[in-house]
């Protein structure tokens, strides 16, 4: 029973790791607490939790460099309290300085970022699972924009969580990645939870965010999908680029890095 015990809190700490990075550490002193002050784990891990979140963590990684980006702001926002619950909206202060100028710019255009995965806040090189680079506090996934049926742009988004609903459902790179073997590059549909929102992608304000993003003298790659780089007329910004048939999709939303 003591074994079966060790195994069960080892595969809670590594889950946790796994999606939090530090909810591993978190799930630890959870049980010191709960065994020391006879506590039930339900009641200690959440109000540890959030005090990780909300007090110990932010400025642990400010002073290791890395920034928590905003979580309330009206013009760069995370697509649901999920991502920042999760630890997974820190990146480097180059990068949120740029962000939050790009979407003071684009206050202009009645147009909010909406982001998605980031990094998690503490050291380089850790996998942010199921990224494959978003470990360097360098990147960033970012929501397209979209319109009502009736034409007019909206900042809504057509899933809960931000991947999954792609642009069109099959496409010529989709289907030549997955014909070679990469049966995960449209995985992102199943993660979806779409909201039958009823929404179109708005190609005219999504060209206008990709081109305020690549403004910044710092900015470095940006991938979407090569069909949209060439509906959306961007054929001539080496930046755009194609990320491989190793990764997913890019067609549901934009990942922007910096140098």
């Amino acid at each position: 029973m003591k074994l079966i015990k060790i195994i069960g809190h080892l595969l809670i700490f590594l889950f946790l790791t796994a999606l939090t990075q530090v909810g591993g550490i978190i799930w630890c002193i959870t049980c010191f607490v709960s065994y020391k002050y006879s506590k039930r784990k339900r009641i200690v891990f959440p109000l540890i939790y959030l005090v990780f979140n909300l007090m110990i963590v932010p400025p642990i990684a400010k002073f290791l460099g890395r920034e928590r980006l905003p979580v309330l702001n009206s013009q760069l926002r995370p697509r649901n309290i999920t991502y920042p619950l999760l630890f997974r909206n820190y990146v480097k202060p180059e990068l949120n300085d740029l962000l939050k100028n790009t979407a003071k710019r684009l206050t202009t255009y009645d147009i909010t970022i909406t982001y998605l995965d980031a990094n998690f806040p503490f050291l380089d090189g850790f996998p942010l699972l199921p990224h494959l680079s978003h470990n360097d506090g360098k990147k960033i996934d970012i929501s397209f924009m979209y319109m009502t049926n009736k034409g007019n742009k909206t900042n809504k988004k057509p899933s809960v969580s931000g991947y999954g609903i792609y642009v069109e459902k099959e496409n010529p790179t989709a289907n030549d990645c997955i014909n070679k073997g990469y049966l995960q590059y449209d995985f992102t549909k199943y993660l979806s939870l779409e909201n039958k929102s009823n929404l179109k992608f708005d190609p005219e304000n999504t060209k206008t965010l990709i081109l305020e993003l690549l403004k910044a003298a710092n900015s470095e790659k940006l991938f979407i999908e090569p069909y949209l780089k060439d509906q959306l007329g961007l054929n001539a910004y080496s930046k755009i680029r194609f990320h491989g048939c190793q990764a997913v999709r890019h067609d549901d939303h934009i990942h922007f890095q910096i140098k």
